[in-house]
């Protein structure tokens, strides 16, 4: 079997530190960073992704961050093609690549073997399943999903139509879970040879980082930021409803008041985080570090990256 590419992942929540850990280590291993995070490929976008500034960055360079003006279109299946290419990339400069961030889909589709290969479709079924979730409701139209593809219907939230929808169309065709077509986690051999680690913390110390940062953010000009994106986009796309955008969209357009926008954006950045720790929880092969308030971050980097340098040499 040839040799796996080595590649450093390193995940957890928002604001537990992941890019100043990965910082630190990537100048002692001699890496460069991607970014998982599929909201800082977006241009202007800066304040409210908490994208790392040059300073920040220490002379390490960074990829995927900037990619796209927000209203273009950037797909995990995008992201999949340029992170992979990126670490080919990468290796052959002798450096060692970086996978950091906290989008979920956007990690495993690069550690993982995901196929975004569009599955079949129909346009005569899909008109028909939309009809019957018009007569029936979501309610009835992701219990039928969960008869023929238990799997699938798990991981969606029975008001995601579109995608339930879609699943039973690819099902109906193929007789096949669209997963299928997705993810298959039997596939012979690894992508890369991984060094996972995950960074968390107490959960009401990571909700107390939570507040500050967002805090920050308000004090750095988020809201001046999301003015003048409104006014130079007129189409509101994906990228603007994210985390941080949508929220302060909500009290610029009178819909709330600033204070109110600010605690419902510190509120669905709580469980944001919570969910991404469910997320990267699942995946057995991320060794989590326990931060407290007083860790020395760069000490951590250097224990881990002292690890992965011993574990390189045997190679």
């Amino acid at each position: 079997m040839k040799s796996l590419k080595p590649l450093v992942v390193i995940v957890g929540p928002t604001a537990a530190g992941k890019t100043e850990v990965a910082i630190e280590m990537a100048k002692i291993l001699h890496g460069e960073v991607i970014s998982a995070d599929s909201m800082q490929v977006y241009r202007g976008m800066d304040i409210g992704t908490a994208k790392p500034t040059l300073a920040e960055m220490q002379g390490i360079p960074h990829h995927l961050i900037d990619v796209v003006d927000p209203d273009e279109e950037y797909s995990v299946a995008m992201f999949q093609r340029d992170a992979e290419q990126l670490i080919e990339d990468i290796t052959a400069r002798g450096n060692l690549p970086f996978l950091v961030g906290g989008t979920g889909l956007y990690v495993r589709a690069v550690i993982d073997h995901y196929d975004f290969t569009p599955a079949a479709r129909d346009e005569k079924l899909r008109k028909q399943l939309m009809e019957d979730a018009a007569r029936l409701g979501p309610l009835a139209m992701h219990q039928r999903l969960a008869a023929v593809d238990p799997v699938t219907a798990a991981r969606l939230h029975p008001n995601d139509t579109r995608r339930v929808i879609r699943a039973l169309e690819v099902y109906h065709l193929t007789g096949k879970s669209i997963n299928e077509y997705q993810y298959n986690d039997q596939i012979s051999q690894p992508k890369y040879r991984l060094f996972m680690f995950g960074l968390t913390m107490d959960r009401q110390l990571l909700y107390r980082r939570i507040e500050q940062r967002v805090d920050l953010m308000l004090a750095q000009g988020l809201v001046q930021e999301v003015r003048q994106l409104l006014q130079k986009y007129s189409k509101l796309g994906t990228a603007l409803q994210g985390l941080g955008y949508k929220e302060i969209i909500a009290y610029l357009n009178g819909e709330c008041t600033l204070d109110e926008a600010v605690e419902i954006l510190k509120r669905n950045t709580r469980r944001f985080a919570k969910r991404q720790l469910t997320w990267f929880r699942a995946d057995k092969r991320i060794e989590w570090i326990e931060l407290a308030e007083n860790t020395d971050r760069r000490e951590v980097a250097k224990e881990i990256a002292q690890r992965i340098a011993g574990d390189l040499l045997k190679m």
